[in-house]
C-alpha cells in the first residue's frame, strides 16, 4: 500500500534526525557544528512531514494521540510567539543569527520534533529501534572522540582544533552526553532481552563512556549519573522481588546500575584526587565559563521587573545581562564578556519570555512528571507490559536529559533529545490504549476531506518553504566565515556584500561597518599624497560604513554592541577629519552605555573622543566614571594619567601610572611609561591591549 510505503520514509527521515543529530556536522565547510544541526534538523523535519502529509493523502486518516502533555508543549509555543511577536527586536526574538538555541522558531522545531515523533513512534518495537540506534550511532561519536585525544590535527576536518574540540557542542556538554550514553546502556542492559554478545558490546561502550566522562570531569555528571543509576538500580530491584505473572521468573539483578552508581559516586567524592587524573594524563583543558544559577536569577529578576508577562523576547538574553549583570563581575577577569545565556538552557528560555512562559513550562514538567511516574508505577504493577516498559526507558532518558538542560547551557543536541524522546514517550505510553487516541477519517465525508486536504497541503508547502528559507539563509554562513578570515579588504568586502544579500542580521551588518572602516583606514593611510578617486573612495567608504553600522542599531536597537559599533565609526571618521563626527561618537556610545551601564570600557571610549576633542573637564569625568566602575581598569587610568599631564598636573599624571603599574608590575611598557613620568621625558601610552589582554571587542 502507498500510504505504508510514505509512513516509512518519514519513519526514516525522523529517524535519521535522532541518530544523527549528535554526530551531524560538515566537515571543510566552514560551518559552526551547531548551524550544520539546524539544517538536519530543518530538512529532516521538512521531508518527514511531507511524507507523512502525503500518507494522509491515500489512507484518509490521521491518528493522533490523545495528551495533556502535547497541549502543554503548544502552550509553551504559543507564549514563546506572542512574546516574539511584541518583542522590541522581532527578528532575533523569530530566527537569531542563524536558528540561535532559545528563538521561537528553535522552540517551534523542536517541539513540533516532539509532536511528530509522537504520532511515528507509537510502536513499541519503532522506539525501541531509535533507542538502540541512537546507541548505535552515538558509539560512533565516542569513539571518533577518543581517537581525537591523540590525533586532533588529523581528525580536525576542517572544523575542530583543540582536543576538547567535537561536534556535539562545549565541553561539557560532551560530557554529559557521555553521561547519558551510559545512562543509553544501563536501559539497553536492564530494560530488553540482550544477546550475550551485544550485552558484552554494550557494557564496553558503557565502560568508554565513564571514561570519556571522567576526562570531561564535570561534576554535573557524576551527580546525575549517580541519581538515574540509583533509580535504575531501585527500580529493578522492585521488579526483582515480584516474579513475572507470565511465567514465574524473576528479572536478573542489575548489576551495571550498581556498578556505575558506585564509580559516579567515586568520582564525584573524590574530586581532583581522582577525576583529574585521566585530564591531566591527556592534556585536557576545560576553561568554560558561564554564569552562576543565584546571577541568572538575579539578572532574570531584574528583567522580570520591567517585562513581567511576556519577558523582553526569547532569545535576548545578552540584553538582560547587559543591563542588568551585577556591579560585582566588574572586579572578576570576566568582567568584558557578554554572556548569551545564563547558567541553564531553561533558566535561559525562562527569563527572557515573562511569567508567561514560566507557567506554561511548569505546567508542561509537571504534566511530564506525573505521566511518567505513573509509568513507573504501572510497570511495577505489571511486569509483563512491555509497551509501558518501552515508556519507562524513554521517560528516565527524556527526564535526565530535562534535568541537565535545567542546570547547563547544553547546546541544541541535548535539548531537542530531551523534546524527541518526551515525543516518543508519549506515542509509546497510549499505543493500544483505543480511547487515548484521536481517529479521524475524512475521505467519506467531502466537507471533511476539502478541509483537512486544503490542511495537509498548507503543512506540506509551509514545511518546504520553510527548509528553503533555512537553507538560503545557510547558504550566507561559509561567505561571513571568508570575511572573517580574508586577507585582503576587497575579499572581505566582496564575502560580506554575498552575505548580506542572503540573509541581513546585526551581526552581519556590523561585520560589513567593520570592513568598510578598514577600508577607510587603508585609503586614509595614505596621508596627504590622497588623489581625488581616492577621496571620493574614502567618502564611500565611510557612507558605506556608517550605513553598515545604522542598520545594525535598526536592526536590533536593545544590543549596545552595534551602538558601540556606530561610536567607532564616527571616532574613526573624526581621526581623519570629518566635521561633527566627534560628537556623534558621543552619541551613540552613551545609547550604549546606557544599554550596558556597568560596562567602563563604553566610559573610557568617550572620555578618549573627549580628550581627542581637547574637551578636558568631560574627559575627565568619563574617565573617572570608568574608574569608579571598576577600579583597576589600567586603560582608565592611562587615559586619567594622560589628561592629568596635559594639564600640566605631573603629580596627579604620575599617580595614575604608578597606579596602573602597581596593578600590573611586570608589564614593561607600563614601567617604561611611569619611567618617563618621573623624568618628566615625552610619554608613549602603553599599548592598551597588553595592558589588559582580557579585554575584547566584540
Amino acid at each position: 500500500m502507498l500510504s505504508n510505503i510514505l509512513d516509512r520514509i518519514s519513519f526514516l527521515a525522523l529517524f535519521l534526525i535522532i541518530v544523527f543529530l549528535p554526530i551531524f556536522f560538515l566537515p571543510f565547510t566552514r560551518m559552526p557544528v551547531e548551524v550544520a544541526k539546524g539544517l538536519l534538523l530543518v530538512v529532516g523535519l521538512s521531508v518527514s512531514i511531507i511524507f507523512w502529509a502525503a500518507a494522509r493523502f491515500f489512507d484518509g486518516k490521521i491518528r493522533l494521540p490523545k495528551s495533556w502533555l502535547l497541549l502543554s508543549g503548544l502552550a509553551v509555543v504559543l507564549v514563546f510567539f506572542v512574546s516574539a511577536f511584541f518583542s522590541s527586536a522581532p527578528q532575533v526574538s523569530f530566527f537569531g543569527t542563524m536558528f540561535d538555541v532559545g528563538t521561537f522558531w528553535f522552540i517551534f522545531a523542536g517541539f513540533f520534533l516532539m509532536f511528530i515523533c509522537s504520532i511515528v513512534f507509537r510502536n513499541p518495537l519503532s522506539a525501541k529501534n531509535v533507542l538502540f540506534g541512537t546507541i548505535i550511532f552515538s558509539a560512533i561519536l565516542l569513539v571518533f572522540q577518543s581517537f581525537r585525544f591523540f590525533m586532533p590535527e588529523f581528525l580536525s576536518l576542517g572544523v575542530l582544533a583543540d582536543k576538547t574540540d567535537n561536534v556535539l557542542g562545549s565541553w561539557n556538554a560532551f560530557g554529559l552526553y557521555a553521561g547519558f550514553y551510559v545512562l543509553l546502556s544501563l536501559l539497553a542492559i536492564e530494560f530488553f532481552t540482550v544477546s550475550k554478545f551485544r550485552r558484552w558490546l554494550l557494557g564496553i561502550m558503557l565502560g568508554l563512556s565513564i571514561v570519556l566522562s571522567a576526562a570531561v570531569n564535570f561534576s554535573l555528571v557524576w551527580i546525575l549519573l549517580g541519581v538515574f543509576s540509583l533509580i535504575i538500580f531501585v527500580y529493578k530491584v522492585s521488579l526483582f522481588s515480584v516474579p513475572n505473572q507470565a511465567d514465574g521468573t524473576r528479572t536478573s539483578f542489575p548489576v551495571f546500575s550498581l556498578i556505575v552508581f558506585t564509580v559516579a559516586l567515586l568520582f564525584f567524592l573524590s574530586g581532583v584526587f581522582i577525576g583529574g587524573y585521566i585530564p591531566n594524563k591527556l592534556g585536557l583543558v576545560n576553561n568554560e565559563v558561564r554564569p552562576t544559577f543565584q546571577t541568572t536569577i538575579a539578572v532574570t529578576s531584574s528583567g522580570l521587573r520591567q517585562n513581567p508577562i511576556l519577558g523582553i523576547g526569547p532569545n535576548r538574553f545578552g540584553e538582560l545581562w547587559a543591563n542588568y549583570k551585577p556591579r560585582a563581575i566588574n572586579a572578576t577577569p570576566f568582567w568584558n564578556i557578554s554572556f548569551n545565556s545564563g547558567s541553564g538552557l531553561l533558566p535561559t528560555l525562562l527569563s527572557t519570555t515573562g511569567y508567561l512562559s514560566i507557567l506554561a513550562w511548569l505546567f508542561f514538567f509537571v504534566l511530564f512528571m506525573k505521566i511518567g511516574v505513573e509509568s513507573i508505577f504501572s510497570r511495577l504493577k505489571n511486569s509483563v507490559s512491555v509497551a509501558n516498559q518501552e515508556a519507562v526507558a524513554f521517560f528516565i532518558a527524556s527526564l535526565y536529559l530535562f534535568v541537565a538542560s535545567f542546570l547547563y547551557s547544553t547546546g541544541p543536541v541535548i535539548f531537542l533529545l530531551a523534546l524527541a524522546f518526551s515525543g516518543i514517550f508519549i506515542g509509546v505510553s497510549k499505543f493500544h490504549q483505543g480511547d487515548e487516541e484521536i481517529s479521524i477519517s475524512f475521505l467519506n465525508d467531502p466537507r471533511k476531506s476539502f478541509s483537512f486536504i486544503l490542511f495537509l497541503v498548507f503543512v506540506t508547502i509551509v514545511s518546504a518553504v520553510a527548509s528553503f528559507k533555512y537553507i538560503e539563509r545557510l547558504v550566507s554562513v561559509p561567505y561571513f566565515s571568508k570575511t572573517l578570515s580574508a586577507q585582503t579588504t576587497s575579499a572581505a568586502e566582496a564575502s560580506i556584500t554575498k552575505a548580506l544579500s542572503l540573509y541581513t542580521n546585526d551581526l552581519y551588518l556590523r561585520t560589513y561597518a567593520e570592513v568598510y572602516l578598514a577600508k577607510l583606514n587603508e585609503i586614509a593611510g595614505k596621508g596627504a599624497s590622497l588623489s581625488d578617486a581616492d577621496k571620493a573612495l574614502l567618502q564611500a567608504s565611510f557612507d558605506q560604513a556608517v550605513s553598515g553600522a545604522v542598520s545594525a542599531t535598526r536592526y536590533d536597537g536593545g544590543n549596545y554592541f552595534n551602538f558601540e559599533m556606530l561610536g567607532s565609526v564616527y571616532n574613526t571618521a573624526g581621526l581623519i577629519g570629518v566635521t561633527g563626527a566627534y560628537d556623534k561618537a558621543i552619541e551613540a556610545y552613551k545609547i550604549a552605555s546606557t544599554l550596558n551601564p556597568l560596562n567602563p570600557r563604553l566610559k573610557l571610549a568617550m572620555a578618549r573622543v573627549s580628550f581627542t576633542q581637547s574637551k578636558l573637564e568631560e574627559a575627565k569625568n568619563y574617565g573617572n566614571e570608568a574608574l569608579a566602575l571598576k577600579q583597576d581598569y589600567i586603560d582608565a587610568l592611562i587615559v586619567l594619567s594622560q589628561i592629568a599631564r596635559s594639564e600640566g598636573n605631573h603629580t596627579s599624571a604620575l599617580s595614575y601610572g604608578q597606579a596602573a603599574l602597581s596593578i600590573a608590575p611586570s608589564n614593561q611598557d607600563l614601567i617604561n611609561y611611569v619611567n618617563t613620568l618621573k623624568n618628566g621625558s615625552s610619554t608613549t601610552v602603553p599599548d592598551d591591549s597588553k595592558n589588559n589582554p582580557k579585554e575584547k571587542k566584540n
